[in-house]
């Protein structure tokens, strides 16, 4: 019989790295730290805009009503929140994000001011909301899921803060289904994007550690199942740009 040191500790990745789940949140924050102050810059760079398409498309799927409550969780420099306020009169949005200094650029961001009265700030974990149940009519996520330590536990809190009738709506990297045109992606991403971090954000690893977290997310079909597992009705998904990027949704009924 062998004698033990003590419990193993749970581990997951960290882009390529496995590390212990406790650190993960950890090394997240400190990415997102880092480049805050080029955030906007770097996605426009690295999709070449598309990331603006992608999001109206979210936004047409989505079709703001007036009056809703949108939580908008690792909304960061506020772009989903405020494409949804403009397209929702009477509506309210709460941003929210592990990351301050991610929310202190988007407050700073014109928009904001303009909105401040319908806009709320608020440094969170998606998978311990600060939030009661039952608080919001949609909530949406966008390139964050995929940093989170615990993927189901992020939807359960989501599940819990809607109301019911409420939407879910993801938007996050996906794969293609082509595999010459996965090889081609990849290879730009792994070759060019980290460069582009180095030169524009002058932080390469945070770079690095985000392609790679891409590759680590769950394909469109077994996302699909973890929505659908976590109680969301009518879980749907559209790819984008041939599944550069996917949009999934669910409704809590």
């Amino acid at each position: 019989m062998t004698e033990h040191d003590g419990p193993t500790t749970a581990t997951t990745h960290f882009g390529f790295q496995t590390v212990d789940e406790t650190a993960k949140a950890g090394m997240v924050h400190g990415v997102f730290t880092r480049v805050a102050s080029k955030y906007d810059v770097m996605n426009d760079l690295m999709s070449v805009g598309i990331h603006r398409i992608w999001k109206d498309a979210m936004m047409d799927w989505l079709a703001p009503r007036p009056d809703q409550r949108l939580l908008d969780v690792a909304g960061g420099t506020g772009d989903v929140a405020f494409r949804f306020l403009n397209r929702a009169p009477g509506a309210s949005a709460v941003v929210c994000d592990l990351t301050e200094s991610m929310l202190q650029a988007g407050a700073q961001r014109a928009e904001a001011e303009s909105m401040a009265n319908r806009l709320e700030w608020v440094v969170g974990d998606a998978m311990a909301l600060p939030f009661a149940d039952n608080s919001f009519d949609v909530y949406t996520i966008s390139f964050g899921i995929r940093n989170v330590t615990r993927i189901p536990d992020a939807l359960a809190e989501a599940y819990r803060v809607l109301r019911p009738g409420g939407r879910l709506m993801v938007l996050e990297f996906s794969q293609l289904p082509n595999p010459a045109l996965q090889w081609a992606y990849d290879r730009y991403s792994f070759n060019v994007i980290p460069v582009m971090g180095q030169i524009v954000a002058g932080d390469r690893d945070s770079y690095q550690y985000l392609v790679e977290s891409i590759r680590r997310f769950p394909d469109q079909d077994r996302f699909l199942q973890m929505i659908v597992d976590a109680g969301f009705g009518q879980a749907k998904y559209r790819n984008m740009t041939m599944g550069v990027a996917a949009l999934h949704s669910g409704w809590k009924i």
